[in-house]
């Protein structure tokens, strides 16, 4: 490198200050501004959406359309229209009480919601686009600019985005850098004034050291084991046609995908069954089957074959669900591992200690209910908790008595698409959380104000030197039970 030539870390420093000092030029950020920034996103989102497609295809080597077009490019447009739509009601100054007796002598409190600034996105591979431009709905619906980096395992992809906020915005509104793990690193350490990060627990940790450096604020959207717990009272057919669904879905690599069954344990064949019955319903052939997604990359591909093959040496059951019989060990280029179910496994295998993000799923017996709500709480709390089943009351106690990021009840994954539910963990599931209003006030300052009334309050209250009667009234008036 000449030494005229800024570094990765330079060339980012200078666009973050470039963004801060033109974000400070501009002042109060109208609605018609943060209105059209948005519509340049989405936008550029419809215009790109056939290269995204292909992209997707080509960096996960298979990939369908349907899914790249539902869980991208339409999952990346209703956010942006969503806030767009409300920006204008969230940017409302809200009114406050104002404690006794300053409000009856007229003091008048409020909080209005202030841009942060320039925030930060790191964004991952599994969904790139919807996980690159959902998040910007709330950024710059909040007024602010943004600087994205995204995951380095799905480079065409990242390429596209990278002409598409070119196009979209201005450099000191939006920017993308590509780039590999060390460019990330310097990333993550930039200060920014708030930093989103979606992906792996453990790479968090380092996140938030190098955002620490700065004190910059982060969310954290991560993972973990959600569990799927299927009560005595569930509509087996019903529950797995969903649960597949949501397990099969681009080949389970999801941070909600489910990631292990609780079942009764007089009804494990019949939930194998209906496994077996939903997977062949919606994938009569795998290998060549446009429609089922390929896993990303080789080092994944070799994580997951290594967990099954633990799983095998260790005694488990271990089932492919595999309709048209195909042979996978002869895949050229490509990377598919057929759903495959692991029955009773031991809880010290792989599949049981690490967060799957694949097309696996362990499934565990209970005898009483309550066995399923002990086993949940004896581990780190995951993103998501999903219930099947009519019984009220073990219903309540998934809700009440675990903790999660967020829950579904007879469904998998489908709380995520409301918009106007908080999307976000907790503990190592992740911090923070956003989507609708709750991610326009994740990226906003919560300012609080106080107009004073035009009485001299403090004289009144005695609060003015040299202390008198009325100091003590007020001090009296104030610690009374």
């Amino acid at each position: 490198m000449n030494a005229a030539e800024p570094t990765a870390e330079g060339a980012m420093l200078a666009v973050l200050e470039a963004q801060r000092q033109d974000y400070l030029r501009e002042g109060a950020v109208s609605a018609e501004t943060r209105i059209d920034r948005i519509d340049r996103g989405i936008d550029v989102v419809l215009k790109y959406q056939d290269r995204l497609v292909d992209a997707l295809n080509t960096d996960f080597s298979c990939r369908a359309r349907e899914v790249s077009l539902l869980t991208d490019v339409a999952a990346s447009v209703t956010p942006l229209k969503h806030a767009r739509k409300h920006l204008q009601k969230w940017m409302k100054p809200e009114r406050r009480s104002t404690m006794f007796p300053l409000n009856l002598l007229g003091g008048r409190s409020h909080i209005e919601y202030q841009p942060l600034g320039v925030v930060g996105v790191i964004s991952p591979w599994n969904f790139p686009v919807n996980l690159t431009f959902g998040p910007l709905a709330g950024i710059l619906a909040a007024g602010n600019r943004a600087m994205i980096k995204p995951s380095e395992f799905t480079p065409a992809t990242s390429e596209v985005m990278a002409q598409m906020v070119a196009e979209a915005w201005d450099e000191k509104e939006v920017a993308l850098f590509t780039g590999g793990p060390e460019v990330g690193q310097a990333f993550s350490g930039l200060p920014f004034d708030h930093l989103l990060f979606t992906g792996a627990t453990s790479v968090a940790k380092h996140i938030m050291v190098a955002a620490a450096r700065n004190l910059v604020p982060v969310t954290l959207e991560l993972g973990g084991k959600s569990p799927v717990i299927i009560s005595r009272s569930a509509d087996i057919d019903k529950s797995l046609e969903r649960i597949m669904l949501g397990k099969t879905l681009n080949a389970g690599q999801i941070c909600l995908a489910p990631d292990y069954l609780m079942v009764p344990e007089e009804k494990l064949d019949e939930v194998v069954a209906a496994a077996r019955k939903a997977v062949s319903t919606m994938y009569p052939t795998i290998l060549d089957n446009p429609e089922y997604t390929a896993i990303v990359n080789e080092r994944h591909h070799e994580r997951l074959t290594g967990y099954l093959n633990e799983a095998e040496e260790r005694g488990a059951r271990v089932i492919a669900i595999n309709p048209a019989d195909e042979d996978f060990s002869s895949q050229q280029g490509n990377r598919k591992i057929p759903p495959t179910l692991i029955t009773q496994p031991n809880d010290d295998l792989k599949v049981m200690q690490e967060e799957l993000f694949g097309p696996l799923l362990p499934i565990c017996t209970y005898k009483d209910f309550d066995e399923t709500i002990d086993y949940v709480n004896a581990h780190p709390r995951p993103l998501a908790a999903y219930y099947f089943g009519t019984d009220k009351q073990e219903e309540k106690a998934v809700l009440t008595r675990t903790t999660s990021g967020g829950a579904c009840i007879n469904d998998v994954i489908m709380h995520v698409m409301q918009e106007e539910l908080p999307f976000g963990g907790v503990g190592p599931s992740g911090m923070g959380a956003y989507h609708g209003e709750a991610g326009f006030r994740t990226f906003s300052h919560a300012k609080s104000v106080y107009r004073q009334a035009s009485i001299n309050v403090g004289k009144l209250g005695g609060m003015l030197p040299p202390y008198n009667k009325a100091t003590e009234k007020t001090i009296k008036m104030q610690i009374k039970k």
